[in-house]
């Protein structure tokens, strides 16, 4: 099976007038195509900011990050932009909608983005696939938070990404709604066969993953992966 993620001693240092502040350190995995990997550890372990590192966000200070076969810190801004909007999907806590468009308009801006000329139906398809057609016209504000959170998802699969980016997907929902919004990550990506790599602090969603990478002061301390018969 292909590689499609591999990271070779990261290391990511902010450094202030103080003092270097390490929050990754010498960090090395990979992951391949079509497996679902979670990345867990304690506020503060470097969990996002790996995931940023690994989406290319973000440039790690040491070390490389190759994207399908790309090294990220050979590319420039626009480069891993492109190379985004080409290969990866987002899902974040925060749902990072577009407050002024519609449910329908935050889904189509991916496909418009990539010249797709019937962004629209498109949309809708996706849209229906999360059970929110009848909520295509409704700006986020209208919406409840899992209803955007099924948005995000929609608008994250439109672009028919090799690997999704998750991070904390359940972050800003009550138990009821995460389940149904998990269900529906992993339904998605098993049918579009899509890597995806998930952080949260929540073990049972973690469990749902093939494969879990724990993180702990910068550093990996566990790495296994669950053996499906």
């Amino acid at each position: 099976m292909k590689t499609i993620l591999d990271v070779r001693n990261v290391s990511k240092i902010y450094q202030s007038a103080a003092q270097a502040l390490t929050v990754l350190d010498q960090v090395s995995f990979s992951v391949t195509a079509g497996d679902t990997v979670a990345i867990t550890g304690p506020s503060g372990s470097g969990k996002t900011t790996l995931l940023g590192l690994c989406a290319g966000l973000d440039q790690a200070s040491n070390g490389t990050v190759a994207l399908n076969d790309m090294d990220l810190g050979v590319l420039s801004e626009d480069q891993r932009a492109a190379l985004r909007n080409q290969h990866v999907g987002f899902i974040f806590q925060n749902f990072q909608l577009l407050s002024t468009l519609t449910a329908l308009e935050n889904v189509m801006v991916p496909l418009e983005l990539r010249g797709i000329r019937n962004a629209g139906e498109q949309a809708m398809e996706l849209l229906d696939k999360v059970g929110l057609s009848a909520r295509a016209s409704h700006y986020p504000i209208q919406l409840s938070g899992g209803e955007q959170q099924r948005v995000s998802l929609a608008r994250a699969f439109s672009n028919q990404p090799d690997i999704l980016f998750a991070d904390e997907p359940t972050g800003n929902l009550d138990t009821e709604t995460s389940e149904k919004i998990v269900r529906l990550i992993f339904d998605l990506n098993k049918a579009a066969g899509t890597t995806l790599i998930i952080v949260t602090h929540d073990l049972e969603l973690a469990a749902k993953a093939n494969r879990t990478i724990k993180l702990k002061g910068g550093v990996i301390i566990s790495d296994s992966a669950v053996n499906y018969v």
